[in-house]
């Protein structure tokens, strides 16, 4: 026995407290051999005497004192240490905290949470607005169990990212301007625009997209959140590039939406730890991969 053991040591404390071996093996539901090893093994591992043995009764040794003044606070720390673990996996339950850009809340994360709900209700999904960087750095420090972000991303020790869905990144336009059939960076870059947050990866993309042709618009107004600058390009306001997926409900009818050309497209990902550490996440992780190819 190399190192101290718990259990060894909660004997020699009920053996010391009740002042028997018969008691304690009594008290601690082992057999009278088994406490009797237990205080002859600490007794070997620290080369003295813990116990004077008498008719009367049994009583610790100096050597034996120390060790259980210690002891008994090392065993109070080992049970609230327990006691602690335990509270926080039974409030976690089926708690999973989630992170997902405006874009993903708006349509994609939903249908899968339905799906989940439907099998899983006691699951509680805990969704927070994250942009890719601030989604990565909390599962990074352990506050976030699902990220849901652009591709590509720099690879982290001990997270997973993998492909989940791509989807095409549209012109929403208002329907009065008459668009032509695919829609330029020239003829979008001649108009009004509505551009996402230059903080977000579609912002670079779109960005990247209009500098590849020459292009370099200045927006009217960036936003993050698509459904307010589908409400604007309703308006007549401007302009938008936005992702569009298969099944999403028809725009206002006020609303063009035309292909790009040259065609872009929104790659998303779903990151994790690289093992899950509960079922709750395992379930979660499962109804979003299912929409991967939807």
């Amino acid at each position: 026995m190399r190192e101290l053991n718990l259990d060894r040591l909660r004997t020699l404390l009920a053996v010391a407290d009740l002042g028997s071996f018969a008691a304690a093996a009594k008290a601690l539901h082992l057999a009278p051999p088994t406490v009797t090893l237990h205080v002859a093994q600490l007794e070997a591992r620290l080369g003295a005497r813990l116990l004077h043995r008498a008719p009367a009764g049994v009583t610790p040794t100096s050597a034996g004192g120390l060790l259980i003044e210690k002891a008994r606070r090392l065993l109070a720390e080992a049970d609230d240490l327990l006691q602690t673990v335990q509270r926080q996996i039974a409030a976690r339950g089926g708690r999973v905290r989630l992170g997902a850009s405006t874009g993903a809340l708006a349509h994609l994360l939903p249908r899968a949470l339905e799906a989940l709900a439907a099998r899983h209700p006691e699951i509680d999904v805990q969704v927070a607005v994250l942009t890719s960087e601030e989604a990565l750095a909390r599962l990074a420090s352990g506050s976030l169990d699902i990220g849901i972000m652009a591709l590509p991303q720099p690879a982290l020790r001990g997270l997973r990212v993998q492909p989940w869905r791509r989807d095409p990144v549209l012109a929403f336009v208002p329907a009065g301007w008459n668009p032509p059939r695919h829609v330029t960076p020239a003829w979008l870059a001649a108009r009004p625009l509505i551009a996402n947050d230059r903080g977000t990866r579609l912002s670079r993309q779109t960005a990247e997209w209009f500098a590849a042709a020459g292009e370099r618009p200045q927006a009217r107004i960036e936003l993050n959140y698509n459904d307010a600058m589908k409400s604007l390009v309703a308006a007549g306001y401007g302009a938008a590039l936005l992702p569009h997926e298969a099944g999403a409900p028809a725009p206002d009818a006020r609303i063009a939406m035309r292909p790009l050309k040259p065609a872009l497209s929104r790659a998303l990902g779903i990151a994790h730890r690289t093992r899950p550490d509960d079922d709750a996440t395992e379930a979660t992780l499962a109804a979003l991969l299912e929409m991967r190819a939807r």
